[in-house]
């Protein structure tokens, strides 16, 4: 099929940048939206032309760092799947696909639709660590763990911190991505010991980085590729109280 992207160039955070124009040719149905780009990026390099710039590594929807906006969502149209394994089937012939890089004054761009989210980084260092033995591995009932709770630390837990819920709210909130690490410690006994200077390092962190307010529209929710619910909002926001 034929498509045109409009495409996001810009040469770092501090240089204007603009959307360019390309057409592109026998693109399969079969091929992830990656490996259309890799395409283009292979024809602009045999043309000598500076291919675009755009994060990825695993490819199995696993390390967050192929976030782009496409077509006005986070990761694509598409719910529940990275961009990574967005697949072009859910294109059609003569389709004009918008790309640009995440909008959020904390993920600066460092070239055309790469980011810098060490954000992120920084918010989970500030929650620092879990006091638990690191030593041979304990009897498994030696610290018992409610069932429904684990189960709901582990869904917390699957958060890749892409950002796309950064991305997706009007206000650059990063309170999905925080309430999901700050869920998956304060739902186990491991994580209580220093559940109330965790919190509170964590929001202070993300406040300081100029994320914005939860806008409470639940655009997050709703563009988050892993499905991480908002009930870890309001887990966030009772650890946060109870922290004080």
């Amino acid at each position: 099929m034929k498509l045109t992207l409009k495409i996001w160039r810009q040469k770092n955070a501090k240089a204007k940048g603009i959307f360019a124009t390309y057409k592109m040719e026998d693109v399969s149905h079969e091929m992830s939206f990656l490996e259309m780009l890799d395409a283009l990026n292979k024809n602009l390099v045999g043309e000598d032309k500076d291919p675009v710039a755009f994060d990825h590594d695993c490819r199995e929807g696993i390390c967050g760092s192929c976030g782009m906006y496409i077509n006005g969502h986070p990761h694509g149209p598409v719910p529940a799947v990275t961009t990574c394994h967005l697949s072009m089937r859910y294109f059609s012939d003569g389709d004009t696909i918008w790309i640009e890089p995440w909008r959020a004054k904390p993920f600066p761009v460092i070239k055309d639709l790469i980011v810098d989210r060490s954000a992120f980084d920084k918010i989970q260092i500030a929650g620092g660590f879990i006091s638990v033995n690191a030593g041979a591995a304990p009897e498994a009932n030696s610290i018992l763990a409610e069932k429904k709770k684990s189960d709901k630390a582990f869904d917390s837990s699957i958060c890749i911190g892409c950002g796309a819920c950064v991305a997706a709210c009007k206000n650059a909130s990063a309170m999905l991505f925080v309430s999901a690490k700050i869920s998956q410690f304060a739902l186990l006994p491991q994580g209580r010991i220093e559940a109330k200077e965790r919190v509170r390092a964590m929001v202070e962190k993300m406040d300081e980085l100029g994320f914005g307010n939860c806008s409470n529209t639940g655009a997050c929710e709703a563009e988050c590729p892993k499905q991480i619910k908002l009930t870890n909002i309001s887990r966030l926001n009772r650890e946060y109280y109870k922290a004080y």
